[in-house]
């Protein structure tokens, strides 16, 4: 059995892999660390399950002091507090999604903060973040925004705290390596991104950017009394960063918005 150690913003996660293989599929995206201190999470990988990707709907359910996530390519069994986990996959595809999955419900559990669909641009000395439906633009706006350093390309991680919300670099990545990726920046703004023949953005009153945001979220509940943890998370993350809907057209100009907000107009 192989022992890593990588450390995700600011928790460590221990991993356990039986083979090289293994270790290979995980080495791309997380920084190994040497550490003796305790593991905020450790967690058992194998693989041999299931079928090929299939579709997004997993199944949750809490059974004694277990709790068990499972889809057809993949099988997450932990322990309540998130501290142990086993996960068992099917691919490399299944096992990124698993990790998600699994991470995602440690930060919410914890009250940490969340994990956004999105893709998170570093602009100076703050962060941005750009979110939307299938198909919207993120990939896009990351490739359009560069040179500058990409914090996630699919899925951002927000520590959301009274004094600040902050976004850590992400190893949950689609096409660029998180080994690549900057250092944790503020979270300045949070863009919803429309497609459009010109620039614009106008700025949304706080209800309505956390029920925009709701459906952004990775997490997949196992109770009504998790989802409202959830959304008081949520509530916070709206509480602190301007959310608005950023019409842009295809090129990097959406940048003079973001920067000037003489620019926005507010949606009562």
């Amino acid at each position: 059995m192989i022992l890593k150690t990588a450390q995700v913003d600011e928790h460590l996660i221990r991993f356990f892999c039986d083979s090289v293989r293994l270790e290979k599929m995980i080495e791309e995206n997380f920084r190994f660390v040497p550490s003796s201190k305790p593991a905020d999470l450790s967690v058992t990988l194998r693989d041999g399950y299931g079928a090929p990707f299939a579709g997004f709907d997993v199944e949750a359910k809490k059974t004694g002091h277990s709790v068990v996530y499972t889809r057809p390519d993949y099988r997450i069994e932990s322990d309540a507090d998130f501290k142990q986990a086993d996960i068992r996959f099917h691919d490399r595809l299944a096992l990124k999604h698993a990790l998600m999955n699994l991470y995602s419900s440690f930060i919410v559990r914890r009250h940490w903060g969340l994990m956004i669909h999105s893709s998170c641009v570093i602009d100076g000395r703050t962060a941005h973040l750009f979110s939307g439906t299938s198909g919207a633009g993120k990939s896009t706006v990351a490739q359009l925004s560069r040179p500058r350093p990409l914090l996630s390309d699919e899925a951002s991680l927000l520590k959301i705290a009274p004094d600040g919300v902050t976004v850590f670099n992400s190893p949950f990545r689609s096409d660029v390596s998180a080994l690549s990726g900057g250092n944790p920046r503020p979270l300045a703004s949070i863009q919803l991104l429309h497609q459009f023949p010109v620039n614009r953005r106008d700025r949304l009153d706080k209800a309505s950017g956390l029920l925009h945001l709701i459906d952004k979220v990775f997490y997949w509940t196992q109770s009504q009394e998790e989802m409202l943890r959830v959304i008081s998370i949520l509530r916070q993350l709206t509480e602190q960063v301007p959310v608005y809907d950023l019409y842009f057209q295809k090129n990097d100009s959406f940048w003079e918005l973001i920067s000037d907000n003489r620019h926005c107009v507010k949606v009562e």
